[in-house]
């Protein structure tokens, strides 16, 4: 049997085949990114494990499901350690995006083991939660000096004035990236983070491959600096932190710092915009959500369980895999965990869809899990415990001045523009 199941207010739909646990849905309507959770929970009850013909893989919803996949060693970010192009259904890599490839060829997000383990052991450190935990000074300075440039105007955009420049400061001065590059890091990691979307053109390709080109020889010029000339950051100790003979090679320096520029920085962002969202759309009372240190952690944490900042992490199939009696992955075929549906699955969370920063059944996946478990969530989650009490506090009587306006760019999942107000 085929349902067609229809969410929207107008004429947009989903078509959803419960017979071949098939779903057809385009990820870039403005209805679904404007707000999925009707789709999702559409899925949810007909078959939450389900193939997406528009992305042509199999996608899993559930938290148990989406929860196990992130740990099951037999998916992994990297396939052509195991397999050839031709064996995985790869194309041939892309001339124009030749520099763009370099960088993701180090990428602790794309490495699998024992490559990453090395990486990721060499700059983990510096993330850990007693580490960022001695930046709280600096991020509470950091957010009053950005709110001061607005307060007295009664009204902002708060992404690009609020949202942004605090988390893309706090990892460039972690990183000893001269604050006055924040505009043109901002602008490399947009261009090449559109490269994660659906719905790539060669326009995005040979514009995300220009960055590319700007941000290593940028960064290239940085470690040269640092080589010749320490100091106490993070570039300096990623340089020369040494772990069994081995240290970082310049390609690899370039890509974990990138890497940790684009997603110290992405995540955050667009999870700020959500959770101020969230609060203001539920008429929620900021004095109760920060009320203290663990209102505040609590807060933040339905936040990203509320509304999550990534809707979908791909993984590639390491060997053949049968998941079900009818759902078979063939090595070198993606699957899609999609991890804001998984953040409201009935069969896991009580009123899934009510902002509840006490309720019993906390958890969420929006940072992953497993050896790919972000590694800047320590940091994300501190920057929000710090910088939302102190928006709500020096912002009374904060409220929406126009409907919030999400991105075209799924599966990220954050906001384009907020307009807020106060008196």
């Amino acid at each position: 049997m085929t349902q067609q199941i229809k969410t929207g207010p107008t004429s947009v739909h989903m078509i959803i085949d419960k017979n071949n646990k098939s779903v057809e849905l385009d990820p870039r309507d403005p209805e679904f990114f404007g707000n999925p959770y009707p789709y999702y929970a559409d899925i949810q009850a007909a078959c939450p494990a389900f193939y997406w013909n528009n992305y042509q893989m199999w996608c899993f919803s559930t938290f148990e499901a989406v929860s196990k996949l992130l740990r099951d060693k037999r998916f992994g970010r990297q396939i052509l350690h195991v397999a050839t192009r031709e064996e995985a259904g790869l194309a041939e890599p892309k001339p124009h995006l030749a520099r763009f490839d370099a960088i993701e060829a180090h990428s602790l997000l794309e490495l699998e083991p024992p490559a990453h383990t090395r990486l990721r052991t060499l700059v983990n450190r510096a993330f850990v939660s007693r580490q960022v935990e001695r930046l709280r000074p600096e991020i509470e300075q950091l957010t009053h000096d950005t709110i001061d440039r607005f307060a007295g105007d009664g009204h902002v955009e708060l992404i690009k004035h609020f949202a942004e420049p605090i988390p893309v400061s706090v990892i460039a001065r972690m990183l000893g990236v001269p604050l006055s590059l924040t505009d043109s890091l901002l602008d490399w990691s947009h261009r090449m983070v559109r490269m994660y979307e659906f719905g790539q053109t060669r326009q995005i390709e040979i514009s995300a491959n220009a960055a590319a080109v700007e941000f290593a020889d940028c960064l290239k010029e940085l470690i040269a600096q640092r080589r010749r000339a320490p100091e106490e950051d993070l570039l300096t100790h990623m340089i020369q932190t040494e772990r069994k003979g081995e240290r970082l090679n310049d390609d690899e320096l370039i890509s974990t710092s990138v890497l940790l520029l684009n997603a110290g920085h992405e995540a955050t962002v667009h999870q700020t915009g959500n959770a101020v969202k969230s609060i203001l759309e539920n008429g929620l009372d900021p004095q109760a959500l920060f009320a203290d240190k663990a209102a505040c952690e609590a807060t933040v944490e339905e936040s990203l369980r509320y509304d999550a900042p990534l809707h979908m992490f791909t993984r590639y199939a390491l060997e053949d895999v049968t998941l079900s009696e009818d759902i078979v992955v063939r090595k070198g075929q993606q699957i899609g965990l999609m991890l804001g549906a998984a953040n409201r699955d009935p069969a896991q969370f009580d009123r899934p869809e009510t902002f509840d920063k006490d309720r019993s059944d906390q958890a969420n996946v929006s940072f992953g899990a497993g050896i790919h478990f972000c590694i800047g969530a320590p940091l994300a989650r501190l920057e929000m415990q710090i910088s939302l009490p102190i928006l709500f506090q020096r912002l009374p009587g904060l409220t929406l001045s126009a409907a919030p306006r999400y991105r075209d760019a799924y599966h990220f999942h954050g906001l384009e523009r907020l307009d807020l107000q106060w008196t």
